[in-house]
C-alpha cells in the first residue's frame, strides 16, 4: 500500500484522522474570515497529528467559501510543512481533466509528496449553476461520462495515451514529461487519486479500479455501510493498492460543555434547512438559531440530521467516534467540524485532538 493513503493513527485513536473543511462563513464574519481560519486550522491540524487535510468544492452556497479547492490548497502549502493536503473534493464533471490535471501537478511541484487528488461526479451545487460552471444543460451526461473522463485524467497525470491517441501529443504540465525530456529532472511523481461518494456507484468504481475510496457519512449515513461493504466486495488489487482502504468523512463537533455543542450543531443544521429548501445563506448564530420557530417539518429535518452529528463534550465525541469506526469498520476518519464561529471550529478539532492525546510525533502504544 503507497505510504501516503495509509496513514498513520496517533495518541490513543484506533485510526488516523483528518480533516475536511469547507471553509464555512457564518454571518457577522466574511469569506476572508474563514479562509483566514482555514490556514490556522491547517496549522492545527499538523501540530496535533491529523493525517491529512482536504477542501471540498462547493458553489454558489454563501456560506461556504471553498469554491476553488486548488487556489486553497496552495494557500495552504505555503502555510504547513508535513500535513497532507487534498480535495475533498473536485467535481469533475465540472471541469476539463487536462485542466484538473494541470492543477494538481501544479500542487504536486509546490508541496512534492503531499497532495491528494480526491474526485467526485456530483456538480457540487444546483442543477442551474452545473449547467453555468458546464455551460451545457445537460448535466446527467456529466455524471453518466464519469468513468470516461476518469480515465483520460488519470492517463493526463501519468502522461502515459497510447501512440494514435488524439491526445498522444499532449502533456500536462507540470508532470512526469518532464523527466522525459533532454536534461529532465522533474520528479515522476503525481498525487494518488482518490473517488469520492455517497452511493454505490463510485464505490463500486473505486473497488473496480483498486483505488482508495471516500464516503460522505455525513451527508448520507444511511448508504455508509452498504457502500463500504460494495466497495470491499468490489475491490481488485492495483498498482496503488493491495487491499481496500476506506476513509468516511463525519460530522463532528467538540465542545467544553454539551450545551454549547448543541447550540453549534442547532445553528449549522438550521443553515442547512435553508439550504436544502432554496435559501441558502451565512451560517447563522446560535442565538437566531435558538429563536428560531421551527415548522414541524423543519424540525422533524433537524433531528434526523442532527443525530448523525457527533457533537458533546470531548469525551462523548471521542466515543461517538470510535463506535462509527468499530460499525463501519471505516480505515480513516475525516472529520468537519460544521459551526457558526471560527472559534467554534478551531476549538473542536484541539478539544478531539486532546480526547485522543494525539501530537504528530505520537503513534498508537503498540503499533
Amino acid at each position: 500500500m503507497r505510504q501516503e493513503i495509509a496513514g498513520q493513527a496517533r495518541g490513543s485513536a484506533s485510526v488516523p484522522l483528518s480533516v475536511l473543511d469547507l471553509a464555512t462563513v457564518g454571518a457577522q464574519n466574511t469569506a476572508a474570515d474563514a479562509l483566514r481560519t482555514s490556514v490556522r486550522l491547517a496549522r492545527l491540524a499538523e501540530e496535533r497529528g491529523f493525517h491529512r487535510y482536504w477542501v471540498a468544492e462547493h458553489h454558489s452556497m454563501p456560506g461556504v467559501a471553498s469554491s476553488s479547492p486548488a487556489v486553497i490548497l496552495a494557500h495552504l502549502a505555503a502555510h504547513t510543512e508535513r500535513i497532507r493536503l487534498g480535495s475533498g473534493g473536485v467535481m469533475l464533471p465540472n471541469h476539463a481533466p487536462l485542466v484538473i490535471a494541470e492543477q494538481f501537478g501544479t500542487l504536486e511541484a509546490l508541496a512534492p509528496g503531499r497532495i491528494d487528488l480526491g474526485l467526485g461526479r456530483a456538480p457540487g451545487t444546483d442543477g442551474a449553476t452545473a449547467a453555468a460552471l458546464r455551460r451545457t444543460d445537460r448535466l446527467n451526461e456529466g455524471a453518466d461520462d464519469f468513468p470516461q473522463q476518469l480515465a483520460e485524467l488519470i492517463r493526463f497525470l501519468d502522461d502515459d495515451f497510447p501512440d494514435g491517441h488524439p491526445y498522444a501529443r499532449i502533456h500536462a504540465v507540470p508532470g512526469p514529461v518532464q523527466a522525459s525530456a533532454p536534461g529532465g529532472v522533474q520528479s515522476p511523481a503525481r498525487p494518488p487519486v482518490w473517488l469520492l461518494g455517497s452511493s454505490g456507484f463510485s464505490a463500486q468504481l473505486a473497488g473496480a479500479l483498486g483505488l482508495p475510496f471516500a464516503f460522505a457519512h455525513h451527508f448520507s449515513a444511511r448508504n455508509t455501510v452498504p457502500a463500504l461493504d460494495l466497495y470491499r466486495e468490489s475491490f481488485r488489487p492495483s498498482r496503488v493498492l493491495a487491499a481496500p482502504y476506506a476513509l468516511i468523512g463525519v460530522s463532528a463537533l467538540a465542545a467544553d460543555d454539551a450545551r454549547e455543542a448543541r447550540r453549534q450543531v442547532l445553528a449549522a443544521a438550521l443553515g442547512m434547512v435553508r439550504l436544502r429548501t432554496g435559501r441558502p445563506g451565512l451560517v447563522p448564530t446560535p442565538e437566531e438559531a435558538e429563536a428560531y420557530s421551527f415548522s414541524p417539518m423543519e424540525r422533524e429535518f433537524i433531528d434526523g440530521w442532527n443525530a448523525n452529528v457527533v457533537h458533546g463534550t470531548p469525551d462523548e465525541v471521542r466515543t461517538g467516534l470510535d463506535d462509527l469506526q468499530k460499525r463501519t469498520g471505516a480505515d480513516e476518519l475525516m472529520i468537519t467540524a460544521n459551526a457558526h464561529g471560527n472559534a467554534a471550529r478551531l476549538r473542536s478539532y484541539e478539544l478531539i485532538a486532546d480526547a485522543y492525546g494525539m501530537w504528530a510525533g505520537a503513534g498508537v502504544p503498540g503499533r
